[in-house]
């Protein structure tokens, strides 16, 4: 016998629970970007060449913008757009390219293996919204402004609003099921793109070795905590032994494709017998067809395990704070949330906002990556490493964000500004996630196409060319500090007591003007030469108006959420 493997060991999927095999969300949420030419009808064909030419032309098998631009010719904004699309969502913390300074990405490059995988998945179809029982109900709710609104969007923001039951959503299980077959139906591909001919023996006896089945980790991860602390190899059979000192035999690419089929199997069996009951909606979720909730005092929707994102989901007309001893995990999801304020005051890695309407979202400091999707009239205040826009309408973006802003798909009438708050841990959170206050690109959007080629739906011919609307910046006169209230009162731990990104010079003298206009009227009726029953009068006038500007602005929750906490 030659193969020093025995079967049963290596076609026996992992049946402990926690450590099923799954997908990692992070390419499929964070990855895919609208670029034709990213986007290739048959990727094996198109990318094993394109694998070697590189590899030949790149002894240390790093490639940076200049290389990617060539090799895909897309231009040096779209090559470096790649590169830091790759940084955010790799699997590995000890790779350089996470480690790289914002300077220094291009000159440490992607390993190419990593962007054959990312390029692969660039023909991911993202699962949808199933279509609401009432259709009849929104037809008329959001008005078609754009000739392309009837195909763009398969739900614009007010029509994701009225129809936000999580049960006409995708859940997280389904979506998870959706990946699963993906990489089940497309493995066979994709370990072509990591694996080697055994010298002498042709195609046929393609191998694979340990540092390239590591690279299966961008895409595929084993139980609860995915990839932190363990590497891929540990739970395979036929590397999980091998001599720390010694180089790992190659395993026949097969015998690879065999095992991770079986598993995926399993997990997919393990995900329908388990959500079978719940006609697929989120487990032990509230039917969002009934009220929101409208308390000061609404929960957080944990994940069940450190893998998955925390969900906010459903809160109207209240404010609502969170704190990183609220989190479970490293990533949260903001779902149709409306007429409310809500804080987030936390280190994370990653972040979205889906479906909401009339808020403000505060979002603490974001490491890798963030997306707004599908919202309308929302002002969200971002420090974040990157962030993505897709598909929102008349919502104002305050940023303090490294990467430039990317947007993509049907936006209208959206304007970006300068970060224009602090907490006193945020400084501490942006250390830990690796945000640098001294690079700032808010004025820099980049905007892709207007179709997204990764949806499910068909679009007529030539609309992918047409690139989607910019975002204008907000009119520095219009420029003003964000206040967050000290929810918790008695001194606050964090060192921060300023915004820490610096502001630009028209924004900086339009705050510096409102401050003394303030200070000015503060002082001119403080010396007004007025009776004690006239400045009494005048006190009273200002407090009732403040008072109707309260109720008016719908701010006035805010002040009663914050004397409930």
């Amino acid at each position: 016998m030659n193969d020093p493997i025995e079967p049963s060991t290596s076609n026996t999927p992992l049946k402990d629970s926690a450590s099923l095999i799954h997908p990692r969300r992070e390419p499929f949420e964070h990855g895919l970007l609208p670029i034709p030419k990213l986007i290739f009808t048959d990727p094996t064909q198109t990318l094993i060449p394109l694998k070697q030419k590189l590899i030949e032309h790149s002894p240390s098998q790093r490639l940076g913008s200049v290389a990617i631009s060539e090799a895909l010719q897309i231009s040096i904004d779209h090559a470096r757009l790649v590169l830091d699309t790759i940084a955010s969502i790799l699997h590995s913390e000890n790779d350089p390219l996470i480690r790289a300074k914002h300077e220094e990405v291009d000159s440490v490059g992607v390993d190419v293996h990593d962007l054959v995988l990312f390029l692969y998945i660039q023909s991911y179809k993202r699962l949808l919204p199933r279509t609401h029982k009432d259709a009849a109900a929104v037809a008329d709710v959001w008005p078609s402004t754009s000739a392309f609104d009837g195909y763009l969007s398969a739900l614009s923001p007010l029509q994701l609003v009225r129809s936000n039951s999580r049960r006409l959503m995708p859940s997280p299980a389904d979506e998870e099921a959706h990946q699963l077959s993906y990489l089940q139906k497309h493995l066979a591909n994709i370990l072509s793109l990591l694996a080697e001919p055994v010298e002498g023996e042709g195609e046929e006896s393609l191998v694979l070795t340990m540092d390239r089945f590591e690279h299966l980790g961008f895409l595929i991860q084993f139980g609860d905590k995915g990839s932190e602390g363990s590497s891929l190899s540990q739970f395979a059979p036929f590397f999980a032994n091998s001599d720390p000192d010694m180089p790992a035999v190659a395993v026949p690419a097969a015998q690879v494709h065999e095992w991770i089929l079986q598993n995926i199997a399993y997990t997919l069996e393990n995900i329908s017998e388990r959500n079978s009951p719940k006609d697929n909606g989120l487990p032990n979720s509230s039917d969002q067809d009934v009220a929101m909730t409208d308390a000061c005092t609404s929960s957080i929707k944990a994940s069940p395990s450190a893998r998955g994102p925390s969900f906010i989901e459903g809160i109207s007309k209240t404010s609502l704070v969170k704190q990183a001893s609220d989190f479970k995990g490293s990533s949260v999801k903001v779902l149709n949330c409306h007429d409310s304020v809500i804080y987030v005051l936390a280190p994370l890695r990653y972040a979205t906002v889906y479906g909401c309407s009339d808020a403000t979202i505060v979002l603490g400091a974001v490491g890798k990556a963030v997306r707004v999707e599908h919202c309308e009239r929302v002002h969200v205040i971002i420090a974040a490493k990157r962030v993505c826009i897709a598909n929102c309408r008349e919502c104002v973006f305050f940023l303090g964000v490294n990467q430039r802003p990317l947007m993509v798909g049907d936006n209208h009438k959206l304007q970006v500004a300068p970060y224009n708050t602090f907490y006193s841990q945020l400084e501490e959170h942006m250390t830990e996630v690796g945000i640098e206050a001294t690079v700032n690109r808010w004025d820099e959007p980049l905007a892709l196409g207007m179709v997204d080629p990764h949806d499910s739906l068909s679009h007529p011919a030539g609309v992918s060319d047409v690139q989607a609307e910019s975002a204008t910046c907000l009119d520095a006169d219009q420029f003003t500090n964000f206040l967050i209230p000290n929810w918790f009162g008695g001194e606050s731990p964090g060192s921060t007591k300023v915004n820490p990104f610096p502001l630009p010079d028209a924004y900086l003298a339009s705050r510096n003007r409102n401050e003394k206009n303030l200070g000015e009227i503060k002082q001119l009726l403080k010396e007004a030469p007025l009776e004690e029953n006239r400045k009494r009068e005048l006190s009273s006038a200002l407090h009732v108006y403040f008072k109707d500007w309260l109720y008016a602005s719908g701010n006035i929750r805010q002040l009663y959420c914050l004397q409930g906490d």
